[in-house]
């Protein structure tokens, strides 16, 4: 089974390499699914990530933002990046003509402890947009199924047409390998099939084992606090549970300084980080 490596690509850190979009998937409203895939074949075949990774990618005469991987290295060959449409770079990305030439560099940030993750339950709790990164640690999970023991989604959003890929995870609820447990804050429409309410209220439904499981959670700053509350009276210690938190990073290797934390870089010491590190650095979430 293909291992990622958390390795650069390049002779520079710094060097875009060309990639085509050669697909995008509208997604709730302002948000697409690029899938983009590089031009040079041996950057193809070479190309190598961890969930939990981010790329820069670049539209050529706006500038370059950074994006969290949607995909699963497990799947390799084409990259997919769920782009929320919100500044310069972002609506020139959704602007350009199909096949259209980007830019890409890395991956750069830690990626999720992939060794660490083995062999444990793995709890992985979404709120909103939080669910882009969280779904290539999903996916690489779902792919590498018996190196896991039981994995449980627990995912949240305003209502049924703000939930990211929507339909592909509807499709898993009634998977064995998988515990789906979907929910939205309101159903004005009435056509919501699953669970109504706050994510916190699906902890609820499922019985964790807080000393073989590890909780991966990504979503809006005020989930946090509820979801941690969750797992802290559940008896998890502090370093299994995992955050995958974003800042305004611009250089992705720590040179710029715009996504310090404290003394730490969320380019370098994250995306993925701790409760540990929460608690000596409040700031961060």
């Amino acid at each position: 089974m293909y291992e990622p490596q958390n390795t650069l690509q390049g002779p520079s850190l710094y060097q875009p390499y060309p990639a085509r979009i050669i697909r995008t998937l509208p997604q709730i409203p302002d948000h697409q699914l690029f899938q983009v895939r590089f031009e040079q074949e041996d950057m193809v075949k070479s190309f190598t990530y961890r969930p939990g990774q981010f790329l820069m990618l670049s539209v050529l005469g706006t500038g370059e933002a950074p994006f969290s991987i949607s995909s699963s290295p497990t799947r390799p060959g084409v990259i997919e990046l769920c782009v929320r449409q919100i500044g310069r770079v972002t609506k020139a990305l959704f602007n350009l003509p199909p096949n259209a030439l980007v830019g890409i560099r890395g991956p750069y940030g830690n990626g999720f402890p992939l060794e660490q993750l083995r062999g444990n339950n793995l709890l992985l709790v979404a709120g909103g947009l939080g669910m882009a990164p969280l779904r290539s640690l999903l996916w690489y999970a779902l792919d590498n199924r018996a190196k896991f023991k039981d994995v449980i989604l627990m995912y949240g959003g305003r209502n049924p047409d703000e939930m990211l890929f929507k339909y592909e995870l509807l499709n898993l609820i009634d998977r064995a390998d998988v515990k789906c447990l979907l929910t939205v804050d309101n159903d004005p429409e009435g056509i919501w099939k699953a669970r109504i309410g706050v994510v916190t209220k699906l902890f609820d439904h499922v019985e964790i084992d807080p000393e073989n499981t590890f909780a991966a959670v990504c979503g809006p700053s005020v989930m946090f606090k509820f979801v941690l509350e969750k797992l802290l009276q559940r008896n998890f210690s502090k370093d299994r549970i995992l955050m995958s938190l974003e800042r305004n990073m611009q250089c992705g290797v720590g040179k710029c300084g715009h996504c310090m934390i404290g003394y730490k870089y969320t380019c370098l010491d994250g995306p993925i980080f701790t409760y540990w590190d929460a608690i000596n650095l409040p700031e961060m979430i």
